[in-house]
């Protein structure tokens, strides 16, 4: 509205970051009438080309943006939700969660080509452990390759050669306007999506009402549902950044919730998934109840995760829920799943040694001045 000062409005500068920022620029503008101004602040995990576990993992992109929050050189800012600590800032507040755009992880491939297509050897890359570890599931005669940097430089791996494929999210090539670059849309029950893939989230200051306002006409009902039950899963398992751990939750039209999460060993050697339902009011229950059960069924011994925040699971009583009841059976129910040996297709494939952990999945850019305005 006229008089009223712009919002500054916080971003990573990388080409993805300020195109996620853009839109949602944008849509305060129609809806608030006030001007919003981008303000691009440098984080650790921009300008490091170290893998990311190394750097502490998924918060190396928020740091940053939230301390620039907290000082007051910012209103608002804007992140990939999957990149947000599950753990809450003190002093901030997601105020919004956008529309989610697709959650999928899809194949970008030399030739055209799908998944299936690719011969032994092929050379896939992802610097995501959780897509790292469901390909070689999937496909354990692929060679699977850590990559670091943004969306254009991953693609040209495959343009010009180094690898004859890679695996990145749907949502940042739609949002790029580069969804035709896709070979292949790679289906949930391939690669389970990471909590809150697909998702913004929109932070400020918890005790700044008017900017909390603002934001609150951006939020949408049903993608903060699905991925407070995502997040609640990730954060009850207490995963670190180089644990594979994909989760999903897909409203119905009854407006129930239905979450999916799944653990997978790093080397691809076997996976455990749960499902539960639940309602959109109690997603947080949700997603702890789904993570207990994955703590029960084994997953543990798959990947590094902690059993502290999590109630167990007597194994002659059944499931029970965080808070002790039992809960009910899913259509579907834990499964621990050994993909075969591709010489010996009938015996259960084994690994005595695990490959390094990767780093997480990204966009990244060079050094840059740690911020920059722009109208």
């Amino acid at each position: 509205m006229a008089g009223e000062r712009a919002l500054r409005l916080g971003t990573r500068r990388s080409a993805l970051a300020r195109t996620q920022s853009e839109h949602v620029a944008q849509a305060l503008r129609e809806r608030t009438g006030r001007a919003v101004e981008l303000v691009e602040v440098t984080t650790e995990g921009d300008v490091s080309r170290a893998p990311l576990s190394s750097l502490g993992g998924t918060g190396v992109f928020a740091t940053a943006l939230r301390e620039a929050l907290l000082a007051g050189r910012v209103d608002l800012a804007v992140h990939s939700l999957k990149d947000l600590p599950t753990a809450p800032a003190q002093g901030l507040v997601v105020a919004a969660v956008p529309p989610r755009e697709d959650p999928r992880d899809v194949l970008v491939a030399s030739g055209g080509r799908r998944l299936a297509d690719l011969p032994a050897g092929a050379r896939v890359g992802t610097g995501s452990p959780r897509r790292a570890a469901q390909l070689r599931a999937l496909r354990p005669d692929l060679e699977v390759v850590d990559v670091r940097g943004n969306v254009d430089t991953r693609l040209r791996m495959v343009s010009e050669g180094p690898l004859d494929a890679v695996v990145l999210a749907r949502a940042g090539l739609l949002r790029l306007g580069r969804a035709d670059e896709v070979t292949e849309v790679l289906d949930t029950d391939q690669l389970l999506p990471a909590p809150g893939q697909g998702a913004l989230a929109v932070e400020c200051r918890a005790d700044d009402e008017d900017v909390r306002a603002a934001c609150a006409l951006l939020d949408d009902a049903a993608s903060r549902a699905a991925t407070t039950a995502e997040r609640a899963l990730l954060a009850a398992l207490e995963a670190g950044c180089a644990a594979p751990v994909g989760a999903l939750a897909v409203a119905d039209d009854d407006g129930g919730l239905h979450l999916t999460g799944l653990v997978a060993a790093l080397d691809g050697s076997a996976t455990a998934a749960r499902t539960g339902a639940g309602t959109g009011a109690d997603a947080a229950d949700l997603g702890r109840r789904v993570a207990a059960e994955l703590l029960a069924s084994g997953s543990p011994a798959l990947a590094p995760l902690s059993r502290s925040s999590v109630p167990t699971t007597a194994a002659t009583d059944g499931p029970t829920g965080p808070t002790g009841e039992h809960a009910p059976q899913t259509p579907q129910a834990a499964r621990l799943t050994t993909p075969p040996d591709p010489d010996h297709p009938d015996t259960p494939r084994t690994s005595s040694a695990a490959p390094q952990p990767a780093s997480n999945t990204h966009d990244t850019a060079a050094d840059a001045p740690p911020e920059r305005v722009h109208p």
